[in-house]
């Protein structure tokens, strides 16, 4: 068989898009729940008040103004604060993950439910939450996988600190996974720190007002301080634990054989590999001081940081792959098409989804022949999956033959990655293993699971769970360990 024997099959979700129980149980605010629904017309919004006390929004990808503070409007929709209620269903849900026939399950714990401020003050009954949610895990034999930190900051260190620009943002972060690490220490073995840390860059995601680039890549050096420092402060607590970083994976094509093409590819590709090289290599790779350079940006580090960076290097690679996308000089002749965060180039020889999202199996073959040519560790395709709008027949079926297609062809290029190229793959989590809130578009409508959860996009329904025909294809998939597609 090509797939190992131990091979970590599973599903993969956010609390901030999953787990709802807004404010329930002792949790503190988060960046994410001040956004707003939207759709793929429609930008989600954060709502703020302004030093003068008015409220206002700006577009969820964009800074707020210095001052401004994260708000929650009565009359405003946010689907974070139900999203699709795991909060009261986790029995249910882990129940028919274990019937897929899961061997572990990703998500992530949102650091404002454990530390309602992100502070020194710990919620308990944020902590036996998370214990439940790996007691019902391990029940099944289920392994946990948990993502420490998942595209979001306690707001009121994005209100007070300025988020991730401000160093002492490190030492909260650091004491809320000793916290974690030594109350699971015998329970979870697989963390990641950072969820995609090379799309964090706002105020949603990492709580920083400003969107100059010296802010951001201080920020980011503020994040690799504070991994190295999780990293290490893990393997301390449990030798065993196995803790991983995770970034978006979009690898660009040349869209042609002109040098000049290739050489725009390889800038593109860098913009993920530069912060691979800094958890994995444990250094900034020369290419990245020289953009330093040039764009007038200073880092300011403290005396001992680079040795963290480099002692705090990671076990294993957790990456996301959706899409790929394709890079030219000739921008005159581009056509942007949707994009996984950021906006991707119409590549001629691919289809796209309904989100415009260019679908690429082989793709996947190929992220995962570079990245483990390039770093020799372990890998992990930690999100991979299909949003599209699925219809409920008239005796409540949901015939979601396209999904079947997508997985299939990419579980394929798995087997070939590790079969025909050698690389050393752990485990796959699908994204949204059950249907979720969207994060790029905060709707419903665009769903990846292979469980139904009735809920629109204004919070409308009975959160009734359903499986869809993909349901009992994936179990096979599990059963014979990948041979069966």
């Amino acid at each position: 068989m090509s797939f190992p024997e131990n091979f970590l099959w599973g599903g993969a979700t956010a609390a901030n898009q999953y787990e709802g129980g807004y404010l329930s149980g002792g949790k503190g605010l988060s960046t994410l729940d001040a956004i707003t629904g939207g759709d793929k017309d429609t930008p989600r919004m954060i709502t703020f008040k302004t030093k003068e006390g008015e409220v206002s929004q700006v577009k969820a990808n964009q800074s707020l103004p210095e001052g401004a503070l994260g708000y929650i409007d009565s009359e405003q929709y946010y689907p974070s604060h139900v999203a699709t209620d795991f909060y009261h269903h986790y029995k249910e849900d882990i129940a028919l993950f274990a019937e897929m026939g899961f061997k572990c399950f990703r998500f992530s714990m949102s650091w404002a439910r454990i530390c309602p401020q992100g502070t020194e003050e710990v919620n308990e009954e944020g902590l036996q939450f998370y214990e439940n949610i790996i007691d019902e895990c391990l029940k099944y034999g289920i392994e946990p996988v948990v993502t420490i930190n998942h595209f979001d900051i306690p707001m009121y260190l994005a209100d007070e600190y300025d988020g991730w620009s401000n160093r002492k943002v490190i030492d909260y972060f650091v004491f809320f996974c000793e916290t974690i690490f030594n109350r699971y220490k015998d329970k979870v073995k697989y963390w990641m720190t950072f969820n995609e840390i090379n799309f964090l860059r706002s105020w949603t995601q990492i709580g920083i007002h400003s969107s100059e680039p010296q802010s951001k890549y201080q920020a980011a050096h503020h994040l690799f301080v504070a991994s190295a420092k999780a990293v290490e402060l893990g393997h301390s607590i449990n030798p065993n634990f196995q803790i991983g970083m995770m970034v978006a994976y979009i690898p660009s094509y040349p869209m042609t054989s002109k040098p000049e093409d290739v050489f725009a590819a390889i800038e593109y590709n860098r913009q993920h590999e530069f912060y691979m090289d800094v958890q994995v290599k444990g250094y900034y790779p020369a290419h990245q001081l020289k953009k330093f350079e040039r764009e007038g940006i200073t880092i300011a580090k403290e005396a001992g940081d680079d040795e963290l960076i480099a002692k705090g290097t990671v076990d294993f690679i957790g990456f996301s792959y959706y899409m790929s996308t394709a890079s030219t000089v000739n921008l005159e002749n581009v056509k942007y098409i949707g994009g996984n965060q950021v906006p991707a180039v119409k590549n001629p020889y691919l289809t796209e989804s309904e989100w415009g999202w260019a679908v690429d199996p082989l793709g996947l073959r190929i992220s995962l022949v570079q990245i483990y040519e390039r770093y020799h560790i372990p890998l992990f395709v930690v999100e991979n999956g299909f949003g599209a709008v699925d219809e409920v027949t008239e005796n409540g079926e949901i015939i979601d033959d396209y999904r079947i297609d997508y997985f299939s062809k990419h579980i394929q290029c798995m087997k070939d990655a590790i079969e025909l190229d050698g690389v050393d793959l752990i485990g796959y989590t699908p994204w949204g293993c059950i249907d979720i809130v969207s994060a790029g578009t905060g709707e419903m409508k665009k769903r990846y699971g292979f469980i139904h959860v009735d809920m629109d996009d204004q919070g409308n329904g009975t959160l009734k769970r359903t499986k869809k025909k993909s349901f009992d294809w994936y179990k096979e998939v599990i059963a014979t360990n990948g041979e069966q597609l």
